[in-house]
């Protein structure tokens, strides 16, 4: 017979999406990039066809300044929804900032994505703000703030 009484409780496994949710409140409360990257990660190693999760893993990376990550990821996203603003818009930011080429071209996507969804547009807009009081030295949300807020 075992003894159960020195074995502490299993704790419970958290869906894919129970993480995702739980990282974004995380988020939300303030908890820096570098420590939700592997909460991320993990999400989208589970649920490698999770746009949303590709989208949050990209902008954490620009805000931990690994534009190269942030690239890669938002390529993933894209992939997966290319009609998603976001991901677009992190993408751009990322090329930006690695002085890549083709910024351009997902710029004029997210804004037209924008012009016919407006909520996509509010949230861009909203996460854009964030981004630079979390990376105010951040050229590439600068840019793109200006290019796409600033009349």
């Amino acid at each position: 017979m075992v003894d159960t009484a020195d074995t502490p409780p299993e704790t419970p496994v958290l869906s894919p999406e129970e993480q995702f949710q739980a990282g974004i409140k995380r988020y939300q409360e303030g908890e820096g990039a570098e420590e939700l990257i592997p909460v991320f990660k993990e999400v989208c190693d589970r649920s490698p066809k999770s746009s949303a999760a590709w989208t949050c893993l990209s902008w954490l990376y620009l805000l931990a300044g690994k534009s190269a990550l942030a690239v890669k990821t938002a390529r993933k996203a894209v992939k997966l929804n290319p009609q998603d603003a976001q991901a677009r818009v992190n993408l751009a930011a990322g090329l930006l900032e690695d002085k890549q080429k083709g910024v351009r071209d997902h710029v004029e996507l997210a804004e037209q994505i924008m012009i016919v969804d407006t909520e996509s547009r509010d949230e861009v807009k909203e996460n854009l703000q964030e981004g630079l009081e979390r990376r105010p030295d951040s050229k590439g949300l600068k840019r793109l703030q200006a290019w796409l807020f600033e009349d």
